[in-house]
């Protein structure tokens, strides 16, 4: 539940921030009474082939940031042992929103941040492959897109940029 307090700014019952403002595919803000893309509902527990199916879909659909909000849910509520994989794959989807956005230092930034995150962990779990991810194709991904992005100083399409957290041909994944 939010309210608005005295400065206009809405809030949750404790007082703490809550921008209930509609929002655009990439996230960003649109004015109040303006017809948005439903947001992702904050706290959900899913399993990991929950995530990774609900995170695709958004991705596919163009929609990273929202994508960022599930894997950013999987991190929070999964095992401690998980939560770096959670958050590589949430600043993945981050990087891909801000250079979609036109963010493009801020996105290559993220995009190589979380590259370095999900091969790590990929290489210190033993397990190239956890939950079905391709690791190792997520960061080759990240990283020629970030070279892409400064390459050609321009933002891309989220959607037909979007990688395939399990690998495999684009269309099918």
């Amino acid at each position: 539940m939010s309210s608005t307090s005295g400065d206009g700014r809405d809030r949750d019952t404790e007082g703490r921030a809550r921008n209930a403002r509609p929002r655009d595919g990439l996230g960003r803000p649109l004015p109040y009474g303006t017809d948005g893309v439903e947001r992702q509902p904050e706290g959900v527990v899913r399993t990991p082939e929950e995530t990774v199916a609900e995170a695709q879909a958004l991705l596919t659909a163009g929609k990273p940031f929202h994508a960022h909000e599930v894997f950013e849910d999987a991190w929070k509520s999964g095992p401690e042992a998980e939560r770096s994989l959670w958050r590589g794959l949430a600043q993945l989807a981050v990087g891909l929103t801000h250079t979609a956005r036109g963010n493009l230092t801020g996105g290559v930034r993220l995009l190589r941040r979380g590259a370095g995150v999900v091969e790590e962990w990929g290489a210190d779990s033993g397990r190239s492959r956890p939950h079905g991810l391709d690791l190792a194709g997520l960061g080759a991904w990240a990283t020629e897109l970030a070279r892409e992005v400064e390459r050609d100083g321009r933002p891309v399409d989220a959607g037909e940029r979007a990688p395939l957290l399990r690998g495999g041909t684009p269309g099918r994944p």
